[in-house]
Formats: structure tokens, sequence, C-alpha cells
């Protein structure tokens, strides 16, 4: 198992939804070629439909899928009978880390309201059956509610809290939150937040940064690393 690359430690660049700037997001398919592109960190999104944990960002199917309507008023059935893009179909979280096989670490949102404890129950088993370790996981999400849940399920999982805006008070909403990361806009980053967050004890991680010079500058503010839709973007870290 590659440790090395799976621990939380250094300069993350977390492949966003898979290899999405390259392949359709949040299928097998972009998963796969993040893997192939040598990603060692996966981010993707979940909502929790019929008791399984689907794979899929917006709250409706029209953008990424040809289906239509929102997520969760459809039945398990029809996500799955939709073409997600080249003929993927939405998968189920666990096929991902099926497919992942404990290669790489994975970053779980949680987008859908009630994931906090499907996640949880499907991490145990993953757990038990040695699938995986607890530091090949983060959870994160913008629904702090919902990830306070997942946090008093499973302590030892480590949580991110996802925000848009720099708050009035920095990181400190994370901090009491009991986070080990706090993910910030590409927009609105700034070196302030980057120095309080650490004080606190987190990692700051960046979305979504998609070219080099925005790499090279999010590097120089200090931050601890970025979301990005091309993986292959790590290698210019090695070119400088």
């Amino acid at each position: 198992m590659r440790t090395d690359v799976i621990e939380l430690n250094g300069f993350i660049v977390f492949a966003h939804r898979g290899a999405s700037g390259h392949e359709p997001e949040n299928t097998l398919r972009s998963f796969k070629r993040a893997l192939e592109l040598g990603a060692s960190w996966i981010e993707t999104d979940v909502y929790a439909v019929e008791h399984e944990l689907v794979v899929i960002h917006d709250d409706r199917l029209e953008r990424t899928t040809n289906g239509t309507g929102y997520v969760m008023e459809r039945s398990l059935e029809y996500l799955r009978s939709l073409d997600a893009g080249k003929g993927e179909r939405i998968p189920f979280l666990r096929e991902l880390f099926e497919l992942v096989g404990g290669r790489v670490g994975i970053n779980v949102e949680l987008k859908g309201p009630n994931t906090a404890k499907p996640l949880a129950k499907l991490i145990e088993e993953l757990l038990a059956n040695r699938t995986l370790t607890r530091d090949q996981l983060l959870v994160s999400s913008f629904n702090h509610r919902e990830l306070r849940k997942f946090h008093e399920l499973m302590q030892e999982i480590r949580i991110g809290a996802l925000i848009v805006r720099i708050p009035l008070f920095y990181a400190r909403f994370a901090e009491k939150l009991g986070a080990w990361s706090v993910h910030v806009s590409s927009e609105f980053i700034n070196r302030r937040f980057v120095a309080d967050a650490h004080r606190r004890g987190l990692k700051v991680y960046v979305y979504t940064v998609n070219d080099r010079e925005t790499l090279l500058g999010m590097r120089a503010l200090g931050v601890d690393g970025v979301f990005t839709n091309y993986p292959e973007l790590a290698d210019e870290l090695a070119a400088g």
C-alpha cells in the first residue's frame, strides 16, 4: 500500500471529481484516468438515495447526465439507468472504493442530506475488511451540521470544513467543529487566513486550481494543497 502518497502530509493535489478536465466528472472513467495520471488523492461527491451512496455533484441531473429532475426525487433504478457521459453510469461510492483498492486517498464530500450515517456505515465495513485505512480518508462538506453528525459517529476519521468566502473570525469555526482541514475558494483565499488556520493546527486546501500560475500562487501563499480537474498539474510542482 502506497502510504507515502496517501498520508495527508506535504503539498497535496486532489483530483477533483477524478480527472474531470479530461473525462466525465465523478464517473469511474474519470477516476481511472486520475489514477493513470498519478493522482495521490481523489475527491468526489455523494448523495444518499434509497440507503445507497451515489456519486454525483449537482442536486439536479441535467448538467452531468441525460436525466432530468432532482437527484433526491428520483429512484435508484432511474439514476443507474442514466448516461453520465461517454456511456458511463452514475457510480455507487462503494464502486469507487473497489476501483481504488487502497492505492490512493479519497476525500468524500457530503452533498445531500442524511449522508453522514450511511457513509459512516460504509467506512466501518471497509475498515473491518481492511479495504482501506483511516489515513486514506477525508470527509468534507459545506453542510457543517451534516459534517458534525459524521464526526460524532466517527471521530477517528478526519473532516474538512468547506467554505467559499473568508469568515469574520477566519478559521475559528473549523477549529470549533473539530476539523482537520478547511477548504476555501481560490478566489477568496489570502495569507492572513492561511496563517490563522495554521496557528489553529488546521490544513488549508484550495479549490479549484486548473492552471500552473494559480497553482504556484497558492503554493506561495503557504496552503497545504489544491483541488484540480487536471491531476497532472502536480508535475508542475516538481518543475517549479
